[in-house]
């Protein structure tokens, strides 16, 4: 089995927890990443650091052979909607640009295998849910389009070049910290719901916002598939054992195939919180699905993935106990 394995953008939210999983589990890790939303602090023990950016493939192609790195897992993206409509040049250049230079260093190195950090942003607003893998994905934002347009072409390089193979994990709404409790989101002007309601909570914002409470589902708000972040990364070492032994490249969904609705999230964290803080009701956002629930069959037969932390109330409290470490000033 390989065990060299860079991970770009390993200092960031998704990215630090997957690099403490793999160190956990014996793998050699190296950690790159600009530190443009990620924290030099979130980078585990055991793991090698580089601070440096995917674009520099003179420098991804001296770390990939001075660390023996076999396998790459792909986080070093830019990530929020809104951010991307308005400056749709900055996701390109990054997401699907960066991509490529750092694909392009891969296969110069002979590394073959690859996982990357995609999203259910891909499918834009589906006509069915759950949604599988087999439904024709429809971007709505620069966000999604450049999430798809880097597993297009992962498909075109595996295709093309032997023994290049990837998996492509599409995320929906990750949320949580760590169960240790020693590691949590704390990126910053971070928009997913579950961290603002915490920070709301914390007494970080002075309300939060529910956009919109008229669309057709049991109480009016979206409803969307929450994934507890180190279920997350738990499904990025099952890709690397699959690949590692000899798995074809492939797409999956990871979400938990059941959702919640915003209010119900939003219940959830008062509760958990012990905090009755204020909601306001705002106007619709522009692109918002009523409802985005992951078929998960597909990942759980081709990765036999075991999610352990299934559970709304341990993903909002995990998520709360390290908001109030952030709001007391008690990390690093």
């Amino acid at each position: 089995m390989n065990k060299h394995v860079l991970v770009t953008g390993g200092a960031g939210y998704i990215g630090s927890h997957t690099a403490l999983h793999l160190v956990e589990s014996g793998y050699d890790v190296v950690v790159l990443d600009n530190l443009y939303s990620g924290h030099r602090w979130a980078t585990p023990d055991g793991a090698e650091f580089y601070q440096g950016n995917i674009h520099d493939q003179d420098l991804v192609g001296e770390i990939i052979r001075k660390c023996n790195i076999d396998s790459v897992i792909h986080f070093a993206g830019h990530i929020v909607v809104p951010e991307s409509v308005g400056n749709p040049a900055k996701y390109y250049q990054n997401n699907v640009i960066g991509s490529l230079n750092l694909i392009n260093a891969c296969i110069a190195n002979n590394v073959s295998q690859f996982v990357f950090s995609s999203s259910a942003a891909v499918y834009g607003i589906p006509e069915f849910c759950p949604v599988s893998e087999n439904v024709d994905p429809q971007p709505i934002n620069p966000y999604g389009a450049t999430k798809l347009m880097t597993e297009w072409a992962l498909r075109d390089f595996s295709a093309a070049t032997r023994p290049f193979n990837y998996i492509a994990l599409r995320y929906f709404n990750v949320a949580g910290a760590h169960i240790g409790g020693g590691l949590g989101q704390a990126t910053p002007e971070a928009t997913h719901l579950i961290k603002v309601a915490c920070q709301t909570a914390c007494g970080t914002r002075p309300h939060l916002s529910i956009f919109g409470d008229d669309y057709p589902t049991a109480d009016g708000s979206c409803i969307r598939d929450y994934i507890h972040v180190d279920d997350l990364a738990a499904a990025h070492l099952d890709a690397l054992l699959y690949l590692s032994n000899g798995g074809e490249s492939t797409v999956l969904n990871c979400g938990y195939g059941h959702g919640f609705s915003v209010k119900q999230v939003i219940d959830c964290v008062k509760t958990v919180s012990n905090v009755d803080f204020e909601v306001k009701i705002e106007p619709r956002r522009a692109g918002d699905a009523p409802e985005l629930i992951a078929d998960n069959k597909k990942i759980k037969r081709v990765l036999n993935w075991q999610p352990q932390h299934n559970d709304l109330a341990t993903i909002c409290r995990s998520a709360y106990l390290w908001e109030k470490k952030l709001h007391a000033g008690k990390i690093i």
